[in-house]
Order: structure tokens, then sequence, then C-alpha cells
């Protein structure tokens, strides 16, 4: 189910960041998300290496798969604040893999951390991320 529900979102994000940035989702469900990345010459810095940015996008974009899949109907989900750590550099031709596990749900805030490992699974950044829980709109 996981793996069917990730093709769903991932035929929705082709034409936004993620699908611009080539991340493929592997699997999503309300606990864990992983997807993977290879690393293009156009997502990199100086050096020919995966940009800070992409990583941390990337991240991002799984921490908030997963808050949306634990929402109610109706809410919504921001991300409110994000910590990176940056600890081995992902050269052009590295596929990333990334895995964002839930580390609390609380009732208006979620935190994930999420790891991304090279092909050799080695750690490359640690991102913890606060999604905050947004109340419906009213409609008047």
């Amino acid at each position: 189910m996981s793996t069917q529900l990730a093709a769903t979102i991932q035929a929705g994000q082709q034409d936004t960041l993620p699908g611009h940035l080539g991340i493929e989702l592997v699997s999503a469900a309300p606990e864990e998300v992983v997807g993977e990345l290879e690393v293009k010459k156009h997502l990199c810095t100086a050096g020919d290496i995966l940009h800070g940015g992409a990583i941390m996008a990337f991240a991002d974009n799984l921490g908030a798969i997963g808050a949306f899949l634990n929402l109610e109907p109706g809410t919504g989900t921001t991300t409110v604040e994000s910590k990176t750590n940056f600890l081995r550099p992902a050269p052009v031709g590295e596929k990333v893999t990334a895995t964002s596990r839930l580390v609390n749900k609380g009732r208006t805030l979620m935190l994930w951390q999420t790891e991304l490992r090279d092909t050799r699974d080695r750690l490359i950044a640690v991102v913890s991320q606060s999604q905050i829980v947004l109340a419906p709109k009213c409609q008047s």
C-alpha cells in the first residue's frame, strides 16, 4: 500500500519543485516516507557536489508528505522550522536515499527527522523539521 500511495503522490508532484529536482518517492506511510534522488550536475554547487539547498528541499518534501498523511480532514500543514546537519558530500552520479520518520505527533505540531544516505549507507545529512497543523479555513 505505501508504494501505491507513493506513486499517487509522485504523479501529483511532477510539475512542482520535487518533480523538477527529480525526487522519486519509494514509499509513503504516516510514520515513514522514503525517497531517492540522483545527484545531477544541475543540483550541484562548486566541486560537483549536491547543493545544501537541494538536500534541504529533498528532506522538507518528504517530511511534509509524512505530515500530510497524518492530517485530519480539512486541515493543512506547513514547515515552521528546519535544521540541517551536513556531514558528507554527495558527488555527481551518486544516488541519495532519504528516510523521513515521525518523531513526535502532537495536536498542533509534528516533528520529523530525515536521514540522507549514499549508496554505501554513509550518512550525508540529518534534517529535523517541525510541521504545524493548520486549522480549517472558515468559508464566508
